[in-house]
């Protein structure tokens, strides 16, 4: 989560946090071998965050606490039903499709969910 959305802010990183929840419990075949976090977050180019230096730096506690409010069911639009996000960059509109549909912009990171094609069931 933080690597994917410091600059977020607390509210962004629970949003990342969201989508790694969402893919743990997602029934659908692109995440058919993922049923833990950790499985989530070492999927293969599942997050550009994984392995980088702050990836790899000690959590704090106020860290802790975001992540265990995700695991403990914290849901937040527009990332509440989102299998996906993208960060275009601050001046770039959100693409309306990536991988699943747009359902919504919290301040860089633009947050998919699953279209009918895909048949997923969150």
């Amino acid at each position: 989560m933080k690597a994917e959305a410091l600059g977020e802010g607390d509210e962004g990183m629970l949003m990342v946090g969201n989508v790694i929840v969402n893919r743990v419990v997602a029934n659908c075949d692109v995440f058919r071998d993922t049923r833990n976090i950790s499985e989530v977050v070492y999927q293969k180019n599942a997050f550009s965050g994984v392995g980088q230096p702050l990836f790899n730096q000690p959590v704090n506690a106020k860290e802790r606490e975001l992540a265990l409010r995700n695991i403990d069911g914290y849901r937040v639009e527009p990332a509440y039903s989102a299998l996906w996000f993208k960060n275009p960059g601050s001046n770039t509109a959100c693409p309306d499709q990536f991988y699943g549909q747009l359902t919504g912009r919290y301040k860089n990171h633009c947050f998919y969910a699953p279209g009918g094609k895909l048949n997923c069931d969150l």
